[in-house]
């Protein structure tokens, strides 16, 4: 890989010369701007608005514009004469977690090479020290004309730096978030939770850009001569669901489905153990409810009998009634006997 910038890198009183090489590629299709008429290039022309005349790049210059429109000329001997310690050094600053960093911060990233055999050794104790010490490190470096932050890590076997926005340089989330007052629900965050566990996890080098993919086929076909580019059907989404909690139980079912699960698998149900030590009564709650319900009928019937019971006692006129009543049916019993004998 072709270096794009050479120099050392700072470690206390030790340099180790290194080589910048890029560590990503832009692999997404660049196209031309062409006159549609006849198919002829479209090509810019840098042209001074005072003559009209084109200027060629060797008269080219730099000016930082004022906000009244004047123009102050800066020349490269300006900016070389300005005191720039990182020009050709990577200046190791501080050793943090690589917790500490925001990942808003990353930017380009680029790995290290040694230059040279005497660069070895160094270059090998940096790298086994970030790797032991389970830190990163933090640089200044220039590049480009300007100097810029680094954080520097172990990748394999190699020393990897990611370029860095310096800190004024983030913006905040101001007016971002949400300016409503929304609740969650437990059962939502359940439904969330199986979600984010049936997507599961992925390996980063199966995705790849379909969307390129597609542009390469349809070059190709074009380049053939074809006029008709074969497209994947696109797949159908359902309407807009308003219900959140509709929505997530779908995503969770398709998701599983989408996984080879069956049908009675891919049913929702809640996750949480929480839920579970909660929703585990509900199973037999209908047979415990049953039993409840014959207990107290039968508690009832029996304060009822009770009761009945309880009421006869006490009440003596009918007590006496009755003992009367059973004496006269006695005393009527032995008179028929006797009326049929005297016959």
């Amino acid at each position: 890989m072709r270096s794009i910038w050479n120099g050392a890198i700072s470690f206390g009183l030790v340099s180790i010369p290194i080589k910048l090489v890029n560590a990503t590629e832009n692999r997404s299709i660049s196209f031309r701007q062409i006159h549609t008429e006849d198919g002829g290039r479209i090509r810019y022309r840098k042209v001074c608005e005072l003559d009209g005349e084109e200027v060629p790049s060797a008269e080219i210059g730099k000016a930082y514009e004022e906000a009244d429109g004047s123009m102050i000329q800066i020349t490269d001997d300006d900016l070389a004469a300005l005191p720039l310690p990182t020009a050709k050094t990577i200046e190791i600053v501080a050793f943090v977690p690589a917790s500490q960093i925001d990942p808003l911060q990353m930017d380009a990233a680029y790995y290290l090479a040694a230059n040279g055999v005497p660069a070895a050794k160094p270059y090998t104790l940096l790298r086994e020290a970030l790797k032991r010490s389970e830190r990163v490190a933090i640089a200044k470096f220039a590049l480009r004309g300007r100097e810029r932050l680094g954080m520097l890590r172990v990748v394999d076997d190699v020393i990897a730096m990611h370029g860095l926005l310096w800190p004024d340089e983030i913006r905040r989330p101001e007016g971002v978030a949400p300016d409503t007052s929304v609740t969650v629900r437990e059962a939502e965050l359940d439904l969330a939770d199986a979600l984010m566990d049936t997507l599961g996890e992925v390996d980063i080098e199966t995705l790849h850009d379909d969307y390129r993919t597609a542009v390469e086929e349809l070059i190709a076909a074009k380049a053939e001569g074809s006029l008709e580019v074969p497209a994947e059907p696109k797949k159908e989404r359902g309407g807009q669901v308003i219900d959140l909690m509709a929505a997530l139980e779908s995503s969770v079912r398709a998701a599983r489905e989408a996984r080879g699960e069956d049908a009675a698998e891919a049913s929702v149900t809640a996750i949480s153990p929480r839920k579970k030590a909660r929703a585990a009564p509900k199973e037999t709650g209908g047979k415990k409810s049953t039993a409840k319900t014959a207990a107290k009928k039968t508690s009832a019937a029996a304060r009822k009998s009770t009761s009945k019971t309880t009421e006869k006692k006490p009440a003596g006129k009918a007590t006496a009634k009755t003992a009367e009543k059973s004496a006269a049916k006695k005393s009527t019993a032995r008179k028929t006997p006797s009326r049929k004998r005297s016959a």
